[in-house]
């Protein structure tokens, strides 16, 4: 794929356009039509992007197309950055056409996603005001202060033209922003802004480039050939640049040493960090959006890293080492797949790697993360029904609490994480240490990624396991991916000197079990019957707003389980009658964990294999 070369043609503010009664500024929409803006190399398709509202959330769009015949055909994406369903036309108000004369042209909306426009032949402009008021890695917003554009959520697109070259200008910038702070990721110099029009090979090129506008830090660094841009929308008391950027270098060191490879020259990560709620991260093929709520990045920074690693992994895993069910994409419904389980899941498991290799975290507390995963894959009663390949098909339904609950669902990240694990050491067990999953996805690059094709899903892991070993893994795929089979802990973790220890433990209990959508706050699913969340009023439904003054996040229940039985917590909840303080006294429950433990007797030969397994290493290659 072509790298996006975008950068900012920025129109001129020259003041306040008018006043609404009361003295309010609004800034004049620059105007678009078949002649004007100028364009020094025109595209069938040009996007004109107007922020002269940002205080209201509103862009203004103009699409010009170039050339057609009678009726054109333009659509908005129900789905972008999640798998789920969000039909972005909700946000969109006052679609209008004009032709080359500049005369009205009809426009029928007829689907909720779709408009056809009748116009004479030859060059037309679609124009419409959009609302976008959503933060984070997955959404598009505009205020005073910043921008953030996940373009699919912001620009139709006329189906016959998707795969022909686009173009993108943004208009009526606010002054105050300044021309220099603009970052696409796949830009060609994310961090300079010229008088110039970005075009992108297509539409989906467009779409995987988001953009960031507004007041913000930034700095760049160089590793292994590439330059690195990092740039942060937030509190400069909440972190340290330098140590941001060192921490960086040494993750996109570890990973392009473990794929040796380096598919760009330039790659971005975006960062805003609010202190209410919010989290998780989005990947794109040259760069990620990232959100780290600020009061946990203040306690440490490997949230950050985490989070970091795992996208950063994923511009191998998913952008270019694709599953075929996820292509073409189809933006006007569900991609069904069932491969989320390798794309996410391996993706984690990988990202956990990256984080010993640099030395941000040990070999204890690798471990315990791995027996965190164990713990929360067995305490789901859906675990005996609902396998890999099936919570990846069932993504679509994640943005249903109920969905999320252990009785419903298991999650293909947790899942999809054990067996990248286990797959690993099965790998290891096979070959004497010799192969490991890093051959594997070295294969699956080599093979898939670097010849333009998409693997076919499982079977397509399943393939490259038995090329690199020459040993048949139908078993595992059989029992563990596409079926429910009770996992076997100890056989695999054998090789690694390690059992896993099943433990009944007293633990704290709030009476009431959350989920929460990515990113989102905790909500309520289940309450237990005259317990003490029950008597103080909470019921399904109710969202955790925050916990002892500091926001709630997803992992809330883990949160309070840590707690003593006993402890007074002070919740406050949300729901339609508004927002309330509950004072919750915690219960008395046990709970099953599951802790990996070294065997009675560890053998030199386990304790090397553990080494090399932990770190992602063969064993007839040693660590940079």
């Amino acid at each position: 794929m072509t790298r996006l070369r975008l950068t900012l043609l920025a129109g001129v503010w020259l003041g306040c356009g008018f006043l609404f009664p009361g003295g309010v500024c609004v800034w004049a929409v620059t105007p678009v039509s078949c002649a004007s803006p100028a364009t020094a190399q025109p595209e069938l398709t040009e996007y004109f992007v107007s922020l002269a509202d940002p205080a209201e959330h509103l862009a203004h769009v103009s699409i010009r197309l170039r050339n057609g015949e009678g009726m054109r055909k333009l659509a908005m994406p129900v789905w972008n950055a999640l798998y789920q369903v969000r039909n972005f036309a909700v946000n969109v108000e006052d679609v209008r056409a004009q032709d080359g004369s500049g005369a009205a042209a009809e426009v029928r909306n007829t689907t909720t996603s779709v408009w056809e426009v009748t116009a004479p032949p030859g060059c037309v402009v679609v124009s419409y005001d959009i609302h976008l008021d959503v933060p984070g890695p997955f959404g598009s917003s505009l205020s005073a202060d910043r921008g953030f554009f996940n373009w699919a959520m912001v620009l139709m697109y006329a189906p016959v033209l998707r795969s022909e070259p686009v173009s993108l200008r943004l208009l009526d910038v606010p002054a105050i922003w300044g021309l220099r702070d603009l970052h696409v990721l796949g830009a060609a110099d994310p961090g300079k802004v010229e008088q110039a029009v970005g075009v992108a090979q297509n539409y989906d090129e467009l779409a995987d480039s988001p953009a960031e506008l507004g007041s913000f830090r930034q700095s760049a660094f160089q590793q292994d050939g590439a330059t690195y841009h990092v740039v942060v929308d937030g509190n400069p008391a909440d972190y340290d640049m330098a140590k941001l950027d060192e921490v960086l270098g040494r993750i996109a060191h570890a990973a392009v040493d473990w794929m040796q490879d380096r598919p760009y020259d330039e790659y971005t990560f975006l960062y805003r960090l609010p202190h209410g709620p919010g989290g998780g991260g989005m990947e794109h093929a040259y760069g990620t959006a990232i959100e780290v709520n600020a009061n946990r990045l203040r306690e440490s920074l490997l949230p950050l890293a985490s989070v970091s690693a795992h996208e950063f992994f994923h511009l191998w895993n998913v952008k270019r080492i694709r599953p075929q069910s996820l292509e073409p994409i189809d933006y006007q419904r569900e991609n069904l797949t069932r491969a989320l389980w390798f794309s996410e899941g391996i993706t984690s498991t990988v990202g956990n790697m990256l984080l010993v290799r640099v030395g941000l975290i040990d070999e204890k507390v690798y471990l315990q993360g791995v027996s965190e995963e164990i713990t929360e894959l067995q305490r789901r009663p859906a675990h005996h029904w609902q396998s890999a390949e099936e919570s990846s098909l069932d993504a679509w339904f994640e943005g249903y609490p109920y969905y999320r609950s252990p009785e419903r669902s298991i999650s293909y990240y947790n899942k999809g994480e054990i067996l990248g694990i286990l797959l690993d050491l099965r790998v290891r067990q096979m070959t004497h240490g010799e192969k490991s999953l890093r051959d594997l996805l070295q294969w699956m690059n080599e093979h898939y990624a670097k010849q333009h094709r998409f693997f076919p899903d499982s079977q397509g892991v399943e393939e490259a396991a038995e090329a690199v070993t020459r040993k048949s893994f139908a078993e595992f795929f059989r029992d563990y991916v596409s079926g429910v089979q009770e996992i076997p802990y100890d056989g695999f973790f054998q090789l690694a000197g390690l059992h896993v220890v099943n433990k009944t433990v007293p633990v704290g209990s709030a009476g009431f079990t959350t989920t929460a959508n990515l990113g989102g706050q905790p909500e309520v699913v289940q309450v237990d019957p005259n317990g003490n969340a029950d008597r103080d009023g909470i019921a399904a439904g109710d969202r955790v707003i925050a916990i002892d003054g500091k926001p709630a996040n997803a992992a809330l229940d883990d949160q309070l389980s840590q707690m003593p039985p006993g402890t007074t917590v002070h919740l406050r909840i949300e729901n339609r009658r508004g927002q309330r303080e509950v004072k919750l006294r915690l219960g008395l429950r046990e709970q099953q964990t599951y802790e990996l433990q070294d065997l009675p007797s560890v053998t030199p030969e386990q304790r090397a294999h553990r080494a090399a397994w932990i770190h992602g290493d063969d064993e007839n290659r040693g660590t940079p």
